[in-house]
């Protein structure tokens, strides 16, 4: 987006974020996308271009052939490993700290808003830090089972019984996590601001979840490069980077020293 264009649409935003009293970030996987972690959805780069979802990253493939789970997951694993906080969650850190936002509500799993300092975060499709054994479930810390992994690309197994670990994310085919769902709906009923980084705004409930508050009044910024169902409501609309836009916001309500 052109400068002359842009300018003005980062000012009514700086305005919002200045007078509102409970601000909430909604997240997707546009926000990693400059940290190396690829989304699903878009053209050419998206992981859904590359796979059928229901035949690698369902409950029910899961359950009959971890292995193709596992296989697939593989070389996202090792990205998602490698990966760090890019400016733009690093600004959702910096206004949460200052007071400027209540919390993250996301859909990613790459736990970089937690790397990058953010304190609140609601994970609607669940994280990798744990893991669950489908046999016994017990449950384990994923920081050296998914090292190993990586390194050998084996299933991961339960020392204790021999099952199958599964990852503490959210398959297709799966309910999201209850208490987290509704810890985002509190979040969002209680908001004046929303705003909306890096998501297409495609997969539902996420997808869903800001209706409630802007039926009430809220106030919607969104940032994200392409359009969703939701521009037309917002009051601030910027299709560019999140890892330019979030920043130059977090410097305009806090200014460029408070890091």
């Amino acid at each position: 987006m052109k400068l002359d264009v842009l300018e003005p649409l980062l000012r009514t935003a700086i305005s919002l974020l200045n007078n509102a009293k409970h601000t909430v970030a909604i997240t997707g996987a546009g926000i990693s996308t400059p940290s190396g972690i690829p989304d699903f959805r878009s053209a050419h780069s998206g992981l859904w271009e590359l796979y059928e979802p229901l035949e690698v990253a369902s409950l029910t493939i899961f359950r009959h052939d971890p292995k193709k789970f596992y296989d697939w997951i593989h070389p996202l694993a090792r990205q998602i490993r490698e990966a760090v906080p890019n400016p733009a969650h690093v600004a959702l850190a910096r206004l949460e700290h200052g007071g400027y936002l209540d919390g993250v509500i996301t859909q990613n799993i790459d736990a970089l808003h937690h790397r990058a300092g953010s304190s609140l975060i609601l994970e609607l499709h669940g994280h990798l830090r744990l893991a669950t054994c489908v046999s016994c479930y017990e449950v384990y810390d994923t920081e050296d089972i998914f090292e190993d992994f990586i390194r050998n690309g084996d299933v991961p197994r339960c020392v204790k019984c021999g099952g199958v670990l599964k990852p503490n994310a959210v398959l297709l085919g799966e309910q999201l996590p209850y208490e987290v769902v509704r810890s985002a709906e509190k979040l969002l009923g209680n908001c004046d601001l929303m705003i909306i980084a890096g998501s297409s705004l495609q997969v539902t409930p996420a997808a869903t979840l800001p209706i409630p508050a802007l039926n009430r009044g809220a106030r919607l910024i969104i940032v994200n490069h392409t359009p969703t169902y939701l521009d037309e409501r917002a009051l601030v609309v910027i299709h560019d980077d999140v890892e330019t836009v979030l920043p130059y916001l977090a410097d305009g309500v806090l200014g460029k020293d408070n890091e």
